[in-house]
């Protein structure tokens, strides 16, 4: 069972806490799982709207443009081959549905191991609790600096979405505040170090035990 500090906003260690071995246990690390659904994640944010013009629907070309001989030029019957100026694509990109899916199970285990990866690489901070009592971004980048992780992309992981929290971070660079219901294996991925609050530890393992 992996046992991680617990601070608080100050960055000071008030004790210890246990994270649930079934989550956050290193045997959770399979990394074709993991990216396997990376994959599938980004697939699934691609538009899919890239389109151009086959010969067949460049407009014009219907005259042939010379003779068949005596030109000494090679052969040509029509202005809108993809040779020529102007012409069609060969094997034009057309609409088409770049999403896929992977079972459930595959989508929990892959979340896992990720939340065990950052574990395993002591780049998640628990802390007792995240709060501000106003709309202050002060709050927020002066407990980043107190971690030493002003500039660095973080994660700031709660339990549920908090007005003053996000207003309150969202002008920090490289900071990105998510909720344990939208958690995802692209999000953990994408930033560095994750700091987390009690709470948010807690509904994990309620929710993916």
């Amino acid at each position: 069972m992996p046992i991680v500090n617990l601070y608080n906003m100050n960055a000071e260690v008030i004790g210890e806490i246990n994270l649930a071995d079934e989550i956050f246990g290193s045997d959770k690390i399979n990394d074709t799982v993991i990216h396997q659904v990376m994959k599938m994640q980004l697939a699934n944010k691609r538009q899919g709207t890239q389109s151009t013009l086959t010969r067949t629907e460049v407009s014009g070309g219907g005259k042939k443009p010379y003779r068949q001989k005596g030109t000494g030029r090679a052969r040509q019957g029509s202005t809108r081959a993809p040779q020529w100026r102007h012409g069609g694509v060969v094997f034009a990109p057309k609409p088409r549905d770049y999403s896929f899916s992977v079972p459930k199970k595959v989508k929990r285990l892959a979340l896992k191991g990720t939340l065990a990866s950052k574990v395993c690489e002591n780049t998640i901070k628990v802390i007792d609790s995240i709060s501000v009592e106003e709309f202050k971004t002060k709050v927020i980048a002066g407990m980043l600096a107190k971690f030493e992780l002003t500039g660095k992309k973080t994660m700031l992981l709660i339990k549920e979405n908090d007005e003053k929290l996000v207003k309150s971070a969202r002008n920090i660079p490289g900071l990105i505040v998510s909720f344990v219901g939208s958690l995802n294996v692209v999000d953990l991925l994408n930033y560095d170090n994750v700091i987390v609050s009690k709470a948010a530890i807690e509904m994990i393992e309620e929710v993916y035990r």
